[in-house]
């Protein structure tokens, strides 16, 4: 997401980060809060956020640092001003202003936030807490402190400290809660592990820190398995538009079912008895209840479900053979099976895509053929009964 808003802030904190105060800072840099931009979008796109808020959270982490530049004291409170500052200089209306301020100022510790947007912004200031390679940030953070207090910290003492630091720290967000939440208790356990070691120096903190990187960051590895904003917006735009579609094709449908039901009531009714009276009318009659009849079944056939079995194999969501999205793959099944089956999509990125990809590619089967029986249906009904008026026009005139 990119808007005018988040190009301004974005290059007032580039040209903020440039300045010579910030070059003994190791942590607090462009670095961190560029990572706090993307962990925005991480957490804003699974928070929910509608493009307003999450416009205001992207500024509010673009923003949410410049304020050490005045130093390390209250930073917060300086950013939070700063923005005021600028916001109102670029025209931005006053509830977005707050809206911004108030995320700024909610990520001081102990984070305390109120409104999602400020929820979302804590959550990923604070998103290198649930990854494998938090100790790389956290040595950073480390150094910047021992160059503000001019002496150095013992691996023992940073080590107790961070685990102290991340036990008492909580996410703010449901996917905070849940999916960050449960990474960061896995560093936990490993920060435990360490410190109860006797042999606990330099080098062991090291080999933990590369026990704990692998080949892809966490940030990476939530793209993956997670849809990002902009496509979980295709799918969902998709989506509803097929479904309006159908439901179109159904109401149209539903129209020539009505007509012709009436038209063949008023024919049984009271054209039937004309006939006898004038044999000329047979044909012109039977040509009415034909068209009549052949639309209506065509149009039934349009509006007409398919249901299949609704059962699956474990066999088939391994390899990846069922879309799990379509009750019709499911209704027959155990809400035990399903719930697993529907927890090991969400696990394989590749699968979640290829379902929602497939959902959408069978919803416009099941529309092409619903429309190729509306087109038959609308043909016959007006050659029909364009034929069966020209047909009664030639019998009253013989």
């Amino acid at each position: 997401m990119e808007t005018e808003l988040i190009k301004k802030a974005k290059s007032f904190a580039e040209e903020t980060f440039n300045n010579s105060v910030f070059d003994a800072l190791k942590y607090h840099n462009l670095d961190h809060t560029k990572d706090v931009v993307r962990a925005v979008q991480i957490v804003g796109g699974q928070s929910a956020l509608n493009d307003d808020e999450m416009e205001s959270a992207i500024v509010a982490a673009w923003l949410h640092d410049v304020g050490y530049i005045n130093g390390n004291e209250d930073h917060e409170t300086a950013a939070a001003y700063r923005a005021q500052e600028l916001l109102t200089e670029w025209g931005v209306p006053h509830k977005k202003i707050l809206e911004v301020t108030e995320a700024i100022k909610a990520t001081k510790i102990p984070q305390h936030p109120e409104s999602l947007v400020s929820k979302v912004v804590c959550d990923a200031d604070l998103f290198q807490l649930s990854l494998e390679d938090h100790l790389k940030y956290s040595e950073k953070l480390r150094q910047e402190w021992e160059e503000q207090k001019g002496h150095p910290i013992s691996d023992e003492e940073w080590m107790k400290s961070t685990l102290e630091f991340l036990q008492e720290h909580e996410y703010h967000t449901p996917y905070g809660r849940t999916v960050l939440e449960r990474e960061k208790k896995k560093n936990i356990k490993q920060l435990k592990r360490a410190i109860g070691r006797p042999d606990f120096s330099k080098k062991k903190y090291e080999e933990l820190e590369n026990e704990l990187i692998r080949l892809r960051t966490k940030i990476e590895r939530h793209k993956g398995l997670k849809p990002d904003r902009g496509i979980e917006t295709m799918f969902r735009t998709t989506s509803h538009n097929h479904i309006l579609l159908s439901e179109m094709a159904d109401n149209k449908a539903n129209i020539l079912i009505t007509i012709n039901s009436i038209m063949l009531s008023i024919v049984v009714s009271v054209l039937v008895r004309k006939v006898e009276e004038n044999l000329d009318l047979v044909i012109p009659t039977i040509i009415l209840v034909t068209v009549c009849l052949t639309t209506m079944v065509s149009a039934i056939l349009a509006t007409r479900p398919n249901i299949s079995t609704g059962r699956f194999k474990r066999e088939d969501i391994k390899n990846k053979r069922t879309n799990l999205l379509f009750f019709g793959n499911f209704h027959g099944m155990e809400i035990e099976n399903y719930e697993w089956a529907m927890k090991e999509m969400m696990k394989d990125g590749d699968y979640l895509y290829g379902s929602l990809i497939k959902d959408i590619y069978y919803l416009g089967k099941v529309l092409g053929r619903k429309y190729r029986y509306l087109r038959l249906s609308y043909n016959i009904f007006m050659y029909g009964f364009v034929l069966a008026i020209i047909s009664f026009v030639i019998a009253m005139l013989r």
